[in-house]
């Protein structure tokens, strides 16, 4: 032997080790771990369904989620192809990503739901606008998600806007890409997502195994402090003893006897009840009395101030005469027209200021312009 193996003796070779590894597959998590992980994922992900719902404006339903070890062969023989990978990854709380694998008829359902159709119009290729708009339902829905996340953690939890990809599983993503992302066994969390009647299939959420581990770490903290807390609360509350029950002695005898009532003194001239003390005194009540104004007012002096307003402008309109048309007079209106007013010849014409009737004037012509000599003021 030359110490170099040949393909047909590495593929035998890995495949005896996949298999190995499927029977300690459950070495990678403990039982409470992957306990734990059902129950992150089952909260997080009830609360990205409720996100969907008002995306969709669709019942959404989300089943209890299923947690196994799985690696990227028993992936290519599960899921359908093509399918499209999100990728999600976490910027704050915590470090890593995971991987969301949807089915291509759903994310065309899915968009054309967002973009106010019935879900039916899927015969169309999926192009990049599919991809943006599921990008950013999984961005509102993983990020409700995080929130929830961060409760449980009690942490700040963020992610990354997610990315989008459609994919054939087998001959456009290379396996080693795969390996390098989840690892050569990953976690795999399956639940069965139906919205309405247009949408009822499996989707998988993939994570490395470091970043369940992560999660779960970050569960059993948070879990053994909030114990701490509880079992501090508990020590500072001292217990305090039980009463003893007393045995009743017999009185003696000159105890028995019925003692005799004490007159207590009744104070003299006691208010009724009911009626307050000081309606005992008398009230000294007199009339109110103003200041009267000085007699050197002058209100002229106080116009002293207008000098303040003199600057603001004002608009001023000469009104020749009004009338009334209906619309289809109006609308009749063409050059030539001749429109009557209720002003006869020779009549004042109206001055408005601000809207306000002041004046009334006659027009008049300087030089080539119209001008208004003021005849008479209207004092309103």
């Amino acid at each position: 032997m030359d110490g170099v193996l040949s393909q047909e003796e590495i593929s035998a070779l890995l495949s005896d080790d996949a298999g190995a590894a499927g029977g300690e597959s459950n070495n990678l998590l403990t039982p409470d771990e992957i306990d734990a992980i059902g129950e992150i994922s089952n909260i997080s992900m009830g609360t990205a369904a409720t996100t969907l719902f008002s995306l969709v404006n669709r019942k959404v339903e989300i089943s209890t989620p299923v947690v196994t070890i799985a690696n990227w062969d028993d992936i290519i023989e599960e899921y359908e192809r093509p399918c499209v990978f999100i990728r999600i990854a976490y910027t704050t709380g915590l470090d890593g990503s995971n991987l969301l694998v949807l089915r291509e008829q759903d994310v065309k359902i899915i968009t054309d739901l967002m973009m106010g159709g019935d879900g039916t119009n899927t015969e169309v290729e999926l192009g990049e606008l599919h991809l943006s708009a599921i990008c950013e339902a999984m961005n509102q829905m993983m990020g409700s998600s995080a929130t929830s996340l961060s409760s449980m953690l009690n942490k700040m939890i963020d992610i990354s806007p997610p990315t989008a990809d459609l994919v054939d599983l087998k001959d456009t993503v290379d396996g080693t890409e795969i390996d390098e992302f989840l690892g050569g066994e990953f976690v795999k969390i399956s639940f069965l997502m139906e919205i309405g009647d247009l949408v009822k299939s499996t989707i998988m959420q993939l994570y490395p195994p470091s970043f369940a581990k992560e999660m779960c770490v970050g569960v059993t903290e948070t879990m053994e402090a909030d114990s701490s807390t509880v079992a501090a609360a508990s020590s500072q509350q001292e217990p305090q003893p039980a009463p003893q029950p007393q045995m009743q002695q017999p009185m003696p005898q000159q105890m028995q006897q019925p003692m005799p009532q004490m007159q207590q003194p009744m104070p003299q001239q006691m208010p009724m009840m009911g009626m307050p003390m000081y309606a005992q005194q008398p009230v000294n009540a007199q009339p109110v009395q103003f200041q009267a104004f000085a007699g050197d007012f002058n209100p002229i002096t106080q116009q002293e101030n207008i000098g303040l307003i003199m600057d603001v402008p004002l608009d001023v309109t000469v009104e020749l005469g009004r009338t009334s048309k209906s619309i289809q007079d109006i609308l009749e209106f063409a050059p030539g027209t001749i429109i009557e007013l209720n002003k006869i010849a020779g009549e004042p014409i109206d001055v408005l200021v601000n809207g306000k009737y002041v004046a009334k004037g006659e027009v008049v012509v300087l030089e080539e312009s119209f001008g208004v000599r003021i005849t008479e003021i209207i004092n309103n």
